[in-house]
């Protein structure tokens, strides 16, 4: 305890999922010595915390119910929902501070964990700067819901994903999708929508229903049979990471690929698709019509995560810097006949996945598959919309990073660039390997032009955040600049308007 720190004491005590014989010795042996016992309950509902440990909570002690005003009904707040249930966790906290500062040792009762999806944490955020805290941690629900299905959630090097069912449907089966074994939590209403995830993701065939878990109304069955109306909020989902087990394997590159044997027909056309810079308008309808016939999309994992999941879709997605190998795992599916698409942000030919699946292709393997390049709207393009038209004229574009070109070629050619007086783009300017490079090209462009040229910075662009600058080239500020940014720094004829909008002339004097 802090000087600044109250006397009392304040406990967050994890009961586990539902059987009192589940609850820890720790957290018994708290519970029977709090003066205070705190719990929340639902509107018009009991406890079910307090009814998880009451055989442990001494007669005559003090309890405190924190009754939620709301759950997900509507509410005349002025704050809405979330401001209905700031202010209660504000009361919450002011009503048990009240006893700590008296004194008193506090047990915050809490099903499950109470940092995991609890409801403890929100008084915890709020008291533990003024009061000492310590959590008592309990078993999270989904352990006794694997328990009730006897059945093994991830193995080995399996990845385990936990969901909220709350989350949006599409997002719910893409993360299915990309994972091996997974739990959704935050069930109730959400359920049919997170059903339906599970078809897109390919795995309800493998997935469980619980309710209750370990109380002795504990229920479960396959989520293909539940009626949904039926549904309470203390349910879950388990997916087992076996369901994978014959639909697909890691391979040594770090993808997941299917199991097939040698193909008896012939290569299907490998499609290499460009997903523009990231609004989902700005995919062209060319490239949405390949996505959709497909049956493998294969990438960067954040690429990847842009598109859709359906059912019969495999994802495959590994790291940034394995192009050659990806292309190679793509190809070779596709040689057994599989339909797949290698996806690229921007436009794939523009330091994207085109050249990298052409040069694997160059291998006597993969002679024989036909190779298809589905353009897409580029980074220089999205910039250059946004900030007016400064590549109306020749422009070059070159990438900084030195991964695949040793550091004097760049040099040479910023040089070449600039004493030609062309529009310049500029991808991949600085990363945390190489921070200081944008800063030497810069000095170097300023041999052969003015400080004032105009730069256009553009950020993110087509996203939430995006953000757009427009300054010169001798008050940029390379310390700002990161891979999220891609420049256009301008010719001499490059101008701007009193509007901010920049753009260079087609013609040359």
């Amino acid at each position: 305890m802090t000087s600044s720190q109250a006397p009392g004491r304040l406990y967050g005590v994890g009961l586990g999922p539902g059987d009192p014989e589940l609850i820890t010795l720790k957290a018994a042996r708290i519970i029977g010595q709090a003066d205070v016992v705190a719990y929340h309950a639902g509107v018009n509902k009991q406890s079910y915390a307090r009814g998880i440990a009451a055989g442990l909570i001494r007669d005559g002690v003090i309890e405190e119910e924190l009754r939620y005003p709301i759950t997900t009904g509507s509410t005349d707040h002025p704050g809405g929902y979330a401001g209905a249930l700031a202010d209660f966790y504000e009361e919450s906290a002011a009503r048990l501070a009240a006893h700590l500062e008296a004194g008193r040792t506090v047990a915050l009762l809490a099903e499950g964990d109470p940092l995991f999806y609890g409801s403890y944490m929100y008084m915890h955020d709020r008291l533990k700067d003024r009061f000492h805290t310590e959590v008592v941690p309990g078993l999270p629900s989904f352990v006794a819901a694997t328990a009730a299905t006897s059945s093994p959630l991830v193995r080995q090097t399996d990845v385990l994903t936990v969901l909220p069912g709350t989350l949006p449907e599409a997002e719910l089966a893409r993360r299915l999708a990309d994972t091996d074994g997974a739990i959704i939590m935050k069930l109730g209403r959400t359920f049919p929508a997170v059903r339906r995830a599970l078809a897109s993701a390919g795995r309800l065939a493998h997935a469980f229903y619980v309710e209750k878990a370990s109380h002795p109304h504990q229920r479960w069955l396959p989520v293909a049979d539940v009626d949904e109306s039926t549904v309470p909020y203390l349910s879950l989902i388990v997916v087992n990471g076996d369901s994978l087990n014959g639909r697909r394997s890691r391979t040594p590159a770090g993808q997941t690929a299917v199991s097939v044997s040698e193909p008896a027909c012939d290569a299907a056309e490998l499609l290499v698709v460009g997903l523009g810079p990231g609004p989902e308008g700005w995919l062209t309808p060319e490239a949405n019509a390949a996505l959709s016939e497909v049956d493998h999309v294969v990438g960067y994992g954040p690429y990847v995560a842009r598109v859709p999941q359906r059912e019969g879709l495999q994802r495959h997605a590994s790291g940034n810097t394995v192009e050659v190998d990806r292309a190679r795992f793509a190809l070779d599916l596709a040689r057994r006949g599989e339909k797949v698409a290698v996806v690229s942000g921007g436009d794939a030919g523009v330091f994207g996945m085109a050249s990298a699946v052409f040069e694997a292709a160059e291998e006597d393997l993969f002679t024989g598959v036909p190779i298809r390049v589905v353009p897409g709207v580029s980074a220089v393009q999205a910039v250059a919309a946004r900030a007016g038209a400064p590549i109306g004229a020749d422009f070059a574009v070159l990438s900084l990073s030195d991964r695949l070109k040793p550091w004097p070629v760049i040099e040479a050619r910023l040089s070449a660039i600039a004493e030609a007086d062309l529009v310049l783009a500029i991808y991949n300017p600085a990363s945390r390997s190489r921070p200081d490079q944008i800063a030497v090209a810069r000095k170097l462009l300023l041999e052969h032009r003015a400080a004032d040229t105009v730069v256009v910075v553009g950020r993110d662009i087509g996203r939430e955040d995006e953000s757009l600058e427009v300054t010169t080239l001798g008050d940029l500020d390379t310390d700002a600049i990161d891979m999220k940014c891609l420049l256009l720094v301008g010719a001499s004829s490059t101008r701007v308007t009193p509007s901010g909008r920049v753009w260079t002339p087609r013609w040359v004097r």
